[in-house]
């Protein structure tokens, strides 16, 4: 038996949903305002993963522009029956309301590659929706709802509904499964069905360090539900000292082999030195977003058991399967040579097209054409891809020719449009192209060269850009030949590009680092990129 090292996928926003089509095991993880929507991965062994499939990449199933940071894609649910591979979602319109607002979808695919059906509405009245398909053949749709109703004690009802696929068309009876505990915030809803008994597993304590899995069980799909004898299957928050965080929305999967297994959403904390443990804040800061963990599950008097400890846990047994040894992770390039961006590649809100950009308009570049500015919701020529490590290294080479002030191009370090950094080349009338830095922190801008922006030779035709990112900092540096290299005076927060940082509940996506061109003259311009590369330190 093998030992799986979590987080089994790292810098991602999970709400992972797991599921299997005999011996291939696939994990669902939500994209949030990041397009194309949602992304599943792929294993043999639950331990060596890799991206397979990003099934909502047309607007048609997917239409994001103007989407508030971290609405979008919530908590997507992928099952395998009848053939098919199902897919619900959540395209989440208003983050910043009592209630919310969001559209319930689902599409459908033969294979998890694709092709992806059209989606079918699925009511607008809650998130976080699952579908479960009973051994009977009927099939039942679970959620959380919300509405406008007094919200002094927050909503945690979770709701089923019977699905008929023969119409596509949901039932108008509603019936109410849980009411939650005294964690609230009851959401991730999932049913399954083992030895005669529905267990109900939904997320509780909200998605931050009070994060947690509970379970319920019934004779009956509608119940009534028990409560699991420790009330939570799974949390990390008795243990603040736990190097995975934030513990909590549960997918159970049964293998081939007949073991079970758990994926759960989980976070890894940098701690500010010199802040108590028990601090505010003191639990740490999270970059990289939400990652997945999983976690053996044993089953004893009808219930199920994290083994080794209901909290989250650095490494657990493999299952009785052969290892499949993947190759070594290399430091990840795009060259910008193939007619797609690569996979790990993603834009905000709206797909890559002639509107934001170009591989084939200069072969071996991608050129992007200057459209909003980092804090817009609507047109943004962004590219970018997320952080998975805390100590990495990204880098690029540009060719820009800016005529005017409000045109600009670079390297930005975002978290959402109100948190992010940007390196960039500018024009300044008298001055020419000048190198700047600005940051934006909860949506307050800081310009820190402004007085003394960096000069860009006329003659440089290439201007190479690398941020290096050093756990709770991260600094830019800039080149004019691509070998003598001059740091950029300014030292930035990593820690700042957090959903601990950002104010509020309801963020969720963790920092990116990526490509930016922008222009609000109204003349037209663009930046040639010739490649961007990430490579992490040797950990």
């Amino acid at each position: 038996m093998y030992t799986i090292t979590n987080p089994i996928l790292t810098g991602f926003n999970p709400d992972p949903s797991m599921c299997r089509q005999g011996e291939d095991y696939y994990i669902a993880t939500s994209t949030f305002e990041w397009f194309p929507g949602v992304r599943i991965y792929h294993s043999r062994d639950l331990k060596n993963w890799s991206l397979v499939s990003t099934p909502l990449d047309r607007v048609s199933q997917l239409d994001m522009k103007g989407n508030p940071d971290s609405g979008g894609i919530w908590a997507p649910c992928l099952s395998y029956a009848d053939g098919l591979f199902w897919l619900v979602y959540t395209d989440v319109k208003v983050v910043d309301s009592p209630w919310k607002n969001g559209r319930n979808y689902l599409v459908t695919a033969p294979s998890v590659e694709g092709p992806w059906s059209e989606p079918i509405p699925m009511g607008n009245g809650g998130f976080d929706p699952s579908l479960f398909h009973d051994s009977d053949g009927r099939k039942y749709y679970i959620y959380r709802p919300w509405g406008p109703r007094h919200h002094s004690d927050p909503h945690s009802t979770i709701v089923l509904q019977e699905y008929f696929p023969e119409t596509q068309t949901l039932s108008k009876e509603r019936k109410t499964l849980f009411t939650g505990t005294a964690l609230r915030y009851t959401e991730g809803a999932h049913i399954y069905r083992k030895d005669g008994w529905y267990y109900l597993m939904v997320a509780e304590g909200g998605t931050g360090y009070e994060h947690a899995v509970v379970v319920l069980r019934s004779k009956t799909i509608d119940g009534p539900y028990e409560l699991h004898p420790e009330v939570t299957l799974m949390t990390s928050w008795h243990l603040p000292e736990n190097p995975l965080q934030k513990s909590g929305h549960g997918s159970l999967l049964e293998t081939h082999t007949g073991e079970w297994y758990m994926a759960y959403l989980t976070s890894r904390p940098l701690r500010l030195p010199g802040v108590p443990l028990l601090a505010k804040g003191g639990r740490g800061y999270c970059p990289l977003g939400r990652e997945t963990g999983i976690a053996r599950i044993s089953w004893r008097d009808g219930w199920p058991w994290v083994e080794g400890g209901k909290h989250a846990q650095l490494s657990v047994p493999g299952p009785q399967m052969s290892e499949t040894h993947s190759a070594p992770q290399a430091n990840w390039r795009d060259d910008f040579n193939a007619a797609t961006l690569d996979a790990e590649l993603q834009t905000l809100r709206i797909p890559f097209d002639d509107t934001l950009g170009s591989l084939t308009a200069r072969p071996g570049f991608l050129r992007l054409y200057g459209n909003d500015s980092l804090n817009s919701t609507f047109t943004q020529s962004t590219v970018a891809r997320r952080w998975q490590h805390f100590t990495f290294q990204a880098e690029t080479c540009m060719q820009f020719a800016p005529q005017h002030f409000q045109q600009s191009a670079g390297l930005t370090c975002y978290y959402n449009s109100k948190n992010w950094s940007y390196c960039f080349v500018d024009y300044e009338e008298g001055r020419g192209r000048t190198l700047k830095v600005l940051q934006l922190d909860h949506n307050v801008p800081a310009w820190p060269l402004h007085e003394n922006p960096i000069p860009v030779p006329d003659e440089a035709q290439n201007i190479w850009l690398r941020v290096e990112v050093d756990k709770l900092v991260y600094r830019y540096s800039y080149s004019f030949d691509g070998k003598q290299w001059h740091s950029v005076p300014v030292t930035f927060e990593a820690w700042k590009l957090s959903d601990d940082y950002i104010a509020g509940r309801g963020y969720f996506t963790g920092a990116f680092v990526g490509l930016h061109c922008e222009d609000i003259s109204g003349d037209g311009c663009h930046a040639d990129f010739d490649y961007l590369s990430y490579q992490p330190a040797t950990e």
